[in-house]
């Protein structure tokens, strides 16, 4: 799992705060793009860094417009992380989805 705050900063193609809306939006493509090539959403690992360590509202809402059960929220999130892990528990070693986006 990655905090809004650090992947924010991990972007160098252009600034962006842990609360932008161009970070959210960025996000909600990633995920719209990988979620339609079958690899789940990844905006799934970008959570909050403090209090309930979850993803944003954004990603309930991307989510509920990409046909998921969103009324368990929690169910939700953990089921579209699974997506993103192998059964070992390691991620996903196809880190390049980030990067092409980022750089």
């Amino acid at each position: 799992m990655v905090p809004y705050s650090d992947l924010a900063w991990k972007i160098k193609a252009v600034h962006l705060e842990a609360h932008d809306q161009r970070l959210f939006d960025l996000l909600g493509k990633i995920s719209s793009e990988e979620d339609a090539a079958g690899r789940g959403m990844l905006s799934a690992v970008v959570v909050h860094k403090f209090g309930d360590r979850q993803p944003g509202p954004g990603f309930f809402e991307l989510a509920e417009e990409l046909g998921r059960d969103t009324s368990d929220i929690l169910k939700c999130w953990v089921d579209e992380s699974r997506k993103r892990f192998m059964p070992s528990g390691r991620p996903d070693p196809d880190t390049s989805t980030i990067r092409r986006y980022s750089s």
